[in-house]
């Protein structure tokens, strides 16, 4: 069986959030259950100049887009035995960003165009094509489309990911006249959203399959609060409709091994944990003190994470006897306020306004508890990550946190975290000095246990 599983990005190449993290992760463990796969992305200029890639050029071809003919160079690299295919071109990738230029509508629709021609080009027909998100949903109508006029894009089965809801890819309908598709395709079945195109709608109308991140987000999706007005059309083909949950590189996130941290451990071995806070806590001019309470908060700073209800219980949460390190951009409000926070709180809270992985990796080992508080989370990785590396998540009860941490029971000290219900900050600020009140307990160091031994690998979840 040959897949083709296209994405905007992938680690190792390149990351701007969790969608690169499961394009470099499932992929991997499909091949190590022997099926051929392929992985498809953009050549953008970070990845086609860092030689430590070693790309190799295949070829090019061209690709017809309105009034354009669109050189589209091949490169390709392996990386953990998988094949990575780059659709190169100078135009639309070689900038210093991934995603929020004025033209994104057309860069993706060319790639997508590019891609469904790179099949024929490489002579390799997939049976099964998997594309994510809005970036690559105009590849499921592409195959569609071609194989009116060509059987080599016959029989081709499509699976389409939404990786969160909320960024739908939403153009003005002159994008079809430039990608060359027939103006039928702008109906209240297809594409059509208002007076727009919905290249989220096209992924789920023109896909065989399709699925979200976790089986809460698939719930919640076919509600008004969830569904960023396309429940209606998730409600309509909820036949081919499932909630997957995601799984982590459990080879790359391991404690054991992981070259980032100061000091490896292993659940036998997890008394050594505290030594990454004590070198942590060196590192950013904290308080030596293997005692005291460590929060981490790794995230995107913008509402949707939960930041405002953080922030407004802020002053309390740091009465408290706690340091919190923040690792994270985003809203420039969230940036400001955090940096704010650390000059008024300098023994408590460190503000690391920027997304490095080394540090996330000390970070994850190093603290005592992770703050997730999100108003919307697909799946999230980061509490996963979190319970490897033995720290406890402190999360609200949606989408994928829901599905991966079971709430601590002090009656039977079971679960692997906290949780909390309702979009309410002092739900989370009590759930925070809940958290407290069991640190350096005998049921604290119980929930460690649990969260290591929680199996959050792409084996379990991809079996």
């Amino acid at each position: 069986m040959k897949v083709f599983y296209i994405c905007s990005e992938a680690t190792p190449f390149i990351k701007t959030g969790g969608l690169a993290d499961i394009a470099g992760s499932l992929p991997k463990e499909l091949k190590r259950k022997d099926i051929d796969i392929s992985v498809v992305m953009p050549l953008y200029s970070k990845i086609k100049y860092n030689l430590e890639y070693q790309l190799e050029y295949i070829g090019y071809y061209y690709v017809d887009l309105s009034f354009k003919h669109i050189y589209t160079g091949v490169f390709k690299t392996v990386h953990n035995g998988v094949t990575h295919y780059f659709i190169d071109n100078e135009d639309y990738f070689n900038r210093d960003g991934l995603y929020g230029y004025d033209d994104d509508g057309e860069r993706f629709g060319y790639f997508s165009k590019a891609v469904t021609v790179l099949f024929k080009y490489l002579n390799q027909k997939p049976d099964i094509v998997h594309t994510n998100d809005w970036h690559t949903a105009l590849i499921n109508l592409f195959v569609r489309d071609f194989s009116r006029g060509d059987s080599f894009y016959s029989n081709i089965k499509l699976i389409y990911t939404i990786h969160n809801l909320k960024y739908q890819g939403i153009f003005p309908k002159s994008l079809l006249w430039f990608l060359g598709l027939d103006e039928s395709y702008f109906n209240e079945e297809e594409l059509k959203f208002y007076d727009s195109i919905n290249l989220m709608k096209c992924g789920i109308v023109f896909s065989d399959k399709f699925n979200t991140v976790s089986g809460t987000y698939a719930l919640e999706v076919k509600h008004e609060f969830y569904g960023e007005n396309l429940e209606g059309i998730i409600k309509k083909y909820d036949f081919k409709f499932r909630g997957i949950l995601n799984g982590i590189d459990t080879s790359y996130w391991n404690p054991v091994n992981d070259k980032f941290i100061y000091q490896n451990y292993s659940l036998k071995t997890i008394d050594k944990k505290s030594i990454n806070k004590l070198e942590l806590q060196k590192e950013l001019g904290l308080k030596e003190d293997a005692e005291t309470p460590m929060f981490t908060l790794i995230s995107r700073l913008v509402s949707m994470k939960g930041l405002d209800l953080i922030v407004r219980v802020i002053d309390e949460i740091l009465q408290e006897n706690i340091q919190l390190v923040v690792l994270g951009t985003g809203d420039r409000k969230f940036e400001m306020i955090f940096r704010q926070l650390s000059y008024r709180y300098p023994d408590k809270l460190r503000a690391l306004i920027k997304f490095d992985e080394a540090t996330s990796h000390r970070l994850y080992a190093a603290a005592d508890f992770l703050l997730m508080p999100s108003i919307i989370e697909p799946c999230g990785v980061s509490q996963m990550i979190a319970m490897r590396y033995a720290t406890l998540p402190i999360v609200r009860e949606t989408g994928g946190l829901k599905d991966t941490v079971v709430p601590f029971n002090k009656y039977d000290n079971t679960g692997n975290g906290f949780s909390f219900e309702n979009i309410n900050a002092h739900e989370l600020l009590f759930t925070i000095k809940y958290a407290i009140s069991i640190y350096k307990k005998e049921s604290f160091y119980k929930l460690r246990e649990n969260a290591m031994n929680t199996d959050s690998s792409w084996a379990k979840k991809s079996g």
